[in-house]
């Protein structure tokens, strides 16, 4: 008995131990992946634009600039003050307004309390008050009484028909709805809009779409390279080493290079591919969709299969000869060997190597950015390049960063798929 209370004990002490081993790779986990994501999907839920000032930082409650207000409002009281020569019908309008303002600025000295003296002090020294001290909170009552204010003010101005050209006074009135920041938290509102939008089932389309051709191609050229390469012959350390060289060319030189081959004017590989009639001309291989998605999956083909090759090279060297021995002894051909000992005791290398290029795939970026950026007509548009646009085109980071929080379900779909359907066995404790 006391023996097996011994040996509990340090099964436990084992068992702490190994929690403590992974400890440090799960905070590195944590770290380089979980928390981007975490950040990705809460800039999602905001309306965060960097091209509109009122969108440009995350707001979840309504907000006054007094900068703003206060290099407006006063400036804006006093050119109307300076107004002389007005029709008298029209002076009802312009006294009416300038009373409107006053009363909006009774109000904004409420809400702001001390600080509407202290930032107009520094406005008029020429200084720049720091973003916590020129907002000032509002509830949504108070929001909406200036918004009312502002645009009553901004009417009777506009309304005034001696002030219609007055660039000066019109522009100030006009300004004054800029002072109120508004919330822009919208929830999980990008991702019904992104799931209504034909674009992004386009780009998943896409995606898809190279993602399956490009890795079932790798795969078998790749595994007919490795059992080339496996084999023994003069000059296969020289062989193996040429193999590779696509695969350590980087993907943006690839890319760029495999462009001028395709080039519908001078391009060598255009004009093959048109001569054995694959294409009518040698310009569609770039300028059609087709052609356009042909080219990205021939290029990448041509510099990942070394890669897919490499580790089914690892995993064909792992497989006693004995077996195949054995095997040929028996009386079993080449692929009968080939059917039950290769493919079996493979498994795990072609689920590695499966899985590292599908989801470098899925992933796929610079190639088609540099190669045909999207083009023609977001033919060739992946989901990784229609992010990019969102979030560095158009600045819109709370879009792209939903596209983005797409991506990585995606690439934990796929993952789950591959471990659950050829390799649960890896992952299973073995007793």
């Amino acid at each position: 008995m006391a023996t097996k209370v011994k040996v509990s004990r340090e099964k436990k002490a084992e068992r702490r131990l190994a929690y403590l081993l992974i400890i440090p790779s799960v905070v590195l986990i944590l770290v380089v992946a979980i928390w981007p994501v975490i950040q990705s999907f809460y800039f999602s839920l905001f309306d965060y634009r960097l091209n509109d000032p009122k969108a440009s930082t995350l707001q979840y409650e309504h907000q006054l600039d007094l900068s703003v207000y206060l290099d407006t409002q006063p400036f804006l009281v006093a050119a109307l003050d300076e107004v002389k020569e007005i029709p008298a019908n029209e002076q009802g309008k312009l006294d009416e307004a300038v009373n409107v303002l006053t009363s909006l600025d009774e109000d904004v000295r409420e809400y702001s309390d001390e600080r509407y003296d202290e930032i107009n002090t520094k406005l008029m020294e020429f200084e720049t008050p720091s973003s916590e001290e020129k907002m000032v909170s509002l509830n949504e009552q108070e929001a909406e009484n200036y918004t009312e204010k502002s645009k009553q003010a901004s009417e009777l101005i506009t309304g005034i028909a001696a002030l219609e050209k007055d660039e000066k006074i019109t522009g100030l009135a006009k300004r004054m709805d800029d002072a109120v920041v508004e919330p822009n938290f919208i929830g999980l509102a990008h991702y019904g809009n992104l799931f209504s939008n034909m674009r992004l089932w386009n780009s998943l389309y896409n995606t898809l779409f190279f993602t399956v051709i490009s890795v079932c191609i790798e795969l078998i050229i790749g595994l007919a390279i490795a059992l080339l390469i496996h084999k023994s012959f003069f000059g296969r350390g020289m062989v193996r080493a040429s193999i590779l060289i696509p695969w350590a060319i980087p993907t943006a030189v690839s890319a760029l290079m495999w462009k001028f081959l395709y080039d519908g004017q001078n391009g060598i590989i255009a004009k093959y591919l048109s001569d054995i009639g694959l294409f009518e001309s040698m310009g569609d291989l770039l300028t059609s969709g087709a052609g356009a998605m042909f080219s990205i999956i021939f290029t990448d083909v041509w510099k990942t299969t070394p890669y897919m090759a490499l580790l089914l090279l690892a995993g064909l060297q792992t497989i006693p000869n004995s077996l195949y021995e054995a095997a040929s002894i028996d009386g079993a051909g080449k692929w009968k060997r080939f059917v039950t000992i290769t493919l079996p005791l493979l498994k795990s290398s072609i689920l590695v190597a499966l899985l590292f290029r599908t989801l470098d795939a899925f992933r796929v970026f610079d190639l088609i950015y540099v190669l045909t950026g999207g083009g023609p007509a977001n033919s060739t548009e992946v989901i990784s390049l229609y992010a990019y646009k969102i979030m560095f085109s158009q600045t819109n980071f709370g879009q792209g960063s939903a596209i983005s929080v797409i991506v990585f379900l995606c690439v934990a779909v796929i993952s789950v798929i591959y471990i659950k359907l050829l390799g649960s066995d890896l992952i299973s404790d073995k007793k």
